[in-house]
């Protein structure tokens, strides 16, 4: 093979790796900017056929009706209380459920680590007539506490594991020289081994936010009156009627609702992408 074949197999091997990359690219994208033109557009022109992929007759009304609505506003506002509290308690409590399953050996440890993952196995829809039943009992319905308490316990198995394997990466010879300076088992994880775990920090919050954020199932059903629903379940009823959409409407709120999410990214994408690698290998 001459130099020139050569080089031009290298070409053509780059044009299709890099056509590839852009073609996922494009095509992940193509819904985002279907959803940003539809927001845009009045209802008479989503559905018009040919199919309009530029803008027309651009308006804001779908993003005004949005924000000067009150009930709209307090669907932003539950979600971001209720994921937000989700994601302080399923730290608390993965930080030391992690640190424990880490530097300690006790009877039963495999199998309570078993026990804990084999709950990301269940599907939601089996446990709602039952935690329907107990939270009706115990008055935790269209409370935040008890959408809390139901988000956690779907993102906390996750959470422990991922803590856990953050912390076998750091030596346990720290550990020690802490013991040796008077530094107790709190103290020792706290001002020492979490900072460590940075990475791992991020990827447990942003995982449980979005867990959290995204919920529709859990937070139909517990989260029942008009003031109490999340912003899932308030795009859901209140723009798909019975017998009309309001897809502008839909589109508007659907993208608004996602900004905090891309926010979070935006800042945090390093270390959700070293926490998630992480945890991945060393699990």
């Amino acid at each position: 093979m001459t130099y020139s074949q050569s080089h031009s197999n290298k070409i053509i091997v780059k044009i299709l790796k890099y056509g590839a990359i852009l073609g996922l690219i494009a095509v992940s994208l193509f819904p985002i900017y279907i959803m940003v033109i539809s927001s845009l557009m009045p209802n008479a022109y989503i559905f018009s056929f040919p199919p309009k992929f530029i803008p027309v007759h651009v308006t804001f009304d779908n993003y005004s009706k949005i924000f000067i609505n009150p009930e709209y506003l307090a669907y932003f506002t539950n979600s971001f209380i209720t994921s937000t509290g989700a994601t302080l308690v399923t730290l608390l409590l993965s930080i030391p459920a992690g640190y424990s399953f880490s530097r300690y050996g006790f009877f039963g440890k495999s199998f309570m680590m078993t026990t804990i993952l084999s709950i990301q196995m269940f599907p939601i829809v089996v446990i709602l007539i039952s935690l329907y039943t107990f939270y009706l009992k115990w008055g935790m319905l269209n409370t935040y506490g008890g959408l809390i308490l139901a988000h956690t316990t779907f993102s906390l198995p996750l959470a422990v594991l991922l803590m856990k394997s953050f912390f076998d990466t750091i030596p346990r010879s720290l550990d020690e020289a802490a013991k040796i300076d008077g530094a107790g088992r709190v103290r020792t994880m706290v001002t020492i081994l979490l900072p460590l775990t940075k990475p791992g920090l991020v990827a447990v919050g942003i995982y449980t936010f979005l867990h959290s954020w995204d919920d529709f199932v859990l937070a139909l059903v517990i989260m029942q009156e008009t003031s109490m629903k999340t912003l899932s379940v308030g795009i859901a009823q209140s723009f798909l009627g019975e017998y009309a959409h309001d897809y502008g409407g839909m589109m508007a709120f659907a993208f608004a609702g996602s900004v905090p999410i891309l926010i979070l990214f935006a800042f945090f994408q390093r270390y959700m992408v070293m926490g998630l690698t992480a945890g991945a290998v060393k699990g």
